[in-house]
């Protein structure tokens, strides 16, 4: 009788499996990244709706304080917990007809959808070509004035009366005015507003027949821009420039009293 021989079977290794501790160890991590990175986006929402909000510079006509490509933090608690003041350096919505119609660049489907998210949580700075950014230069009340005369020599512009000298943030070489005569009273509300760079702004002195007759809405005004972040060369803070218009009445005070 032939032997037979006989071979073990080959048996296949398992895959280990996780054991139910090890799975929902595992779903915890998961749960714990998404509720940091929730938090993270809400917070960030938060902040840029009532607290900070970044813009990018899209032009010249701040110069050279803000120049084309800088990204700034912007307060939204100025107008509304703090008052606005002469000399800040306000983000407004287009008050009507300032600015040219705007397309914003096709990124494609995706592209488009994480734009608009990470702007609306706060992650990307607003470049929806619906704001300007100026400075306040006339309150509501304020008389502001420039002469044929103060135009033609490069004098400076008066707020109620008083002349006040701008070289602390004006664009050497350029004229307080540009050129351009002007006499104005700001309405309740509103606000008068000027670029640095006087010869290159299309501001409240070209805005005359424009919604608004040139002035800003107060209601208008997203908020105040405190500091320069991007370009790291370019980080800057930018405090009220207060000298300027110390000697400044309010409109109430210079006003005359009403006779009995």
């Amino acid at each position: 009788m032939r032997s037979v021989t006989t071979y073990p079977v080959a048996q296949h290794a398992k895959s280990p499996r996780r054991s139910p501790k090890e799975q929902s160890g595992g779903l915890a991590v998961l749960k714990e990244i998404a509720i940091i990175v929730i938090s993270a986006l809400v917070l960030s929402f938060l902040i840029k709706t009532f607290l900070v909000q970044s813009f990018y510079i899209p032009s010249a006509s701040m110069e050279n304080t803000l120049v084309t490509g800088d990204r700034v933090m912007v307060s939204r608690l100025t107008p509304g917990l703090i008052d606005l003041e002469r000399g800040d350096i306000v983000v407004f919505v287009d008050p009507g007809g300032w600015l040219q119609p705007y397309t914003p660049p096709d990124r494609g489907p995706v592209g488009n959808a994480i734009t608009a998210g990470l702007t609306v949580v706060g992650l990307l700075p607003s470049d929806t070509g619906e704001h300007l950014i100026k400075r306040a230069i006339g309150l509501p009340g304020d008389h502001v004035v420039c002469d044929d005369e103060c135009a033609n020599d490069g004098g400076p512009v008066q707020v109620n009366g008083v002349p006040i000298d701008e070289s602390l943030y004006l664009k050497p070489g350029n004229s307080p005015s540009g050129g351009k005569a002007f006499d104005v009273t700001v309405p309740q509300d509103m606000l008068f507003v000027m670029g640095d760079h006087r010869q290159n702004s299309a501001d409240s002195r070209f805005n005359t027949s424009k919604p608004g007759g040139g002035f800003v809405p107060v209601d208008n005004v997203v908020g105040t821009a405190f500091s320069t972040v991007w370009p790291l060369d370019r980080m800057e803070w930018h405090s009220n420039p207060a000298s300027v218009f110390v000697d400044v009445p309010d409109e109430a005070a210079s006003a005359p009293e009403p006779s009995a």
